[in-house]
């Protein structure tokens, strides 16, 4: 169960009952509708979703044999944290632990035993949340004494649980330098930030999106049977039917998502971002059923969606080909406030906002506005300097 259900099984009445209205609530937001209303987005009505809006807080966190710490607790402020220290000191490292619990997987690692110790076969990133939910990482290098293990295992108040009953019990939003590719990287990175937002908050995205990567995986593997005339297109009908579902589910989330950005966050600059889903469909699929074959893998599905950002203030201009890099950076920061305030909306609980060194990327008055969101939730950031600090500083 996700830290949000048990959230809102935790939300008592005045006689001690469930609150059944606010578990209603939550479930009509992940469809799409308002409280008062069946309207769809962009959402009529907001003050009343918000009554119950919490903040979460992670309250400690403890690394053995992860990256550069041998052993190390940080405790942090249910209001900000920064992380002080040289470079290459291991403050950004403490981001990814964290994103590590919340997400299950690593922001910038290629390979999983990259965040154990040099020299070392085990390494553990444990967290304890304010609702006394303690989660935990348990990374190897896939050999442990001479045996082949796992290379990362998930735990929940000490249980061993899979990956997905990890991810949603503690919800970040990760703002790093690095995040300016969005605008102008590849089109897997814009796709990895839809699934970064959507797998942490809505259990339906996750499994959807789980499912659709299995029934992709295994659809690609008939097509290079079909290719050697080992098999015919009948076999194909189960994979397509599948993909055909859960590629819409995805499509659906993803397009609603931009929606609320476009619709609900608030920003001096006006920006817009497109999603350029690509659809699945019978007849879709059927169009292009010559080509995957020579191709290898299916070429169409929610796996080659694409979105892209566009500046409205004056002028209408996609900001990746025509942006200043000023434009670009703020651009990434829409996207990242719109990303806080969704999570906001649909768990009604505000989530934590990681920042890696950013204030260095921006100017002045940028650097006033993010410094008017972190006041929003619990914030940890890092920095190489502790001048103009603001929050608990903590010394890496």
């Amino acid at each position: 169960m996700g830290r949000h259900k048990q959230l809102l099984a935790k939300s008592r009445s005045s006689h001690g009952g469930v609150d059944k209205t606010r578990i209603y609530n939550s479930y009509k937001i992940l469809k799409g509708f308002t409280h008062q209303s069946n309207a769809f987005f962009p959402f009529k009505s907001r003050s009343s979703l918000l009554r119950y809006n919490t903040t979460m807080h992670l309250l400690s966190l403890s690394l053995q044999h992860f990256r550069n710490y041998t052993k190390h607790t940080f405790a942090f402020s249910p209001k900000v944290t920064l992380l002080v220290g040289e470079n290459a000191k291991g403050k950004t490292n403490v981001l990814e632990a964290i994103a590590l619990l919340s997400t299950g997987e690593s922001f910038r690692a290629d390979k999983i035993e990259e965040m154990v110790q040099w020299g070392k076969e085990v390494g553990r990133v444990k967290g304890k949340i304010d609702s006394e939910i303690e989660l935990e990482v348990v990374l190897t290098t896939g050999m442990v004494q001479g045996e082949r293990v796992q290379k990362r295992k998930y735990l929940l108040d000490g249980a061993g649980k899979h990956k997905k009953d990890l991810v949603g019990h503690l919800v970040t939003v990760v703002f790093r330098p690095e995040d300016l590719d969005l605008i102008s990287g590849s089109p897997s990175l814009r796709r990895k930030f839809f699934d970064t937002v959507l797998t942490q908050i809505d259990q339906e995205y996750r499994d959807a999106r789980d499912a659709y990567e299995k029934a992709l995986q295994r659809r690609n593997a008939l097509l290079d049977v079909l290719r050697e005339g080992n098999t015919t297109r009948a076999t194909f009908t189960f994979w397509d039917q599948l993909l055909i579902k859960h590629g819409n589910t995805l499509t659906d989330k993803r397009q609603k998502f931009c929606d609320f950005l476009n619709a609900r966050v608030e920003f001096p600059m006006e920006f817009h971002i497109t999603y350029d889903p690509s659809t699945i469909s019978e007849h879709r699929l059927h169009q292009y059923a010559v080509e995957e074959v020579a191709a290898g893998h299916t070429l169409i599905g929610p796996h080659k969606d694409d979105w892209f950002l566009t500046l409205e203030n004056g002028q209408k201009k996609e900001i990746s080909a025509y942006g200043s890099r000023g434009e670009q950076r703020m651009g990434v920061l829409w996207l990242k406030i719109g990303e806080l305030d969704y999570v906001e909306y649909v768990l009604q609980e505000r989530p934590i906002l990681l920042l890696d060194d950013i204030f260095s990327e921006l100017d002045e008055d940028h650097r006033n506005m993010v410094e008017k969101v972190v006041k929003k939730q619990q914030t940890i950031m890092t920095a190489t300097e502790t001048r103009g600090a603001r929050g608990e500083v903590v010394m890496v």
